[in-house]
């Protein structure tokens, strides 16, 4: 089974992570965060309004503007950021039946999928911003590094 990204939460991803790593400098324009993390910038502010209306990031317009966490990156988990850009990551249709998975667990095999989704979900609910930002301290990814799918 493959796991991958589209390139709306790869950049996600990017632009969150330059906010934690400069989150102690207050606002960071949209170009500086195009730029450092290699995000097309014409691409970045779709992205970046999908963050804030998903209440991780504040946004400042005018000439002195630029974004910021709404929060500590230690309270940023990488599944919040995932899921304010790309939508709810929890299967929503029934593998067997097809149509709306009604949850109640009488597919035969609803709970070992619901298991291996919850398995697949876990580190990203428990990865924080922070935790990454400590990993990739002093080196931020390039684009050229992961590349996601549309």
């Amino acid at each position: 089974m493959k796991i991958d990204l589209t390139k709306r939460g790869d950049y996600a991803v990017r632009a969150m992570l330059a906010l934690a790593q400069h989150q102690s400098e207050g606002l960071l324009s949209g170009p500086s965060i195009a730029a450092e993390m290699s995000i097309p910038p014409c691409f970045l502010p779709q992205v970046m309004g999908d963050l804030v209306r998903g209440g991780l990031v504040e946004a400042t317009t005018g000439r002195a503007g630029g974004y910021r966490l709404t929060r500590p990156a230690a309270e940023i988990t990488l599944l919040q950021v995932v899921e304010a850009v790309e939508g709810d990551s929890r299967r929503t249709s029934c593998v067997l039946r097809g149509g709306p998975c009604r949850r109640d667990g009488t597919c035969a095999v609803h709970d070992t999928f619901m298991a291996a989704q919850d398995g697949m979900l876990a580190p990203l609910q428990g990865s924080t911003l922070a935790d990454v930002t400590e990993a990739v301290r002093g080196s931020a990814p390039r684009a050229t590094d992961h590349e996601g799918r549309q």
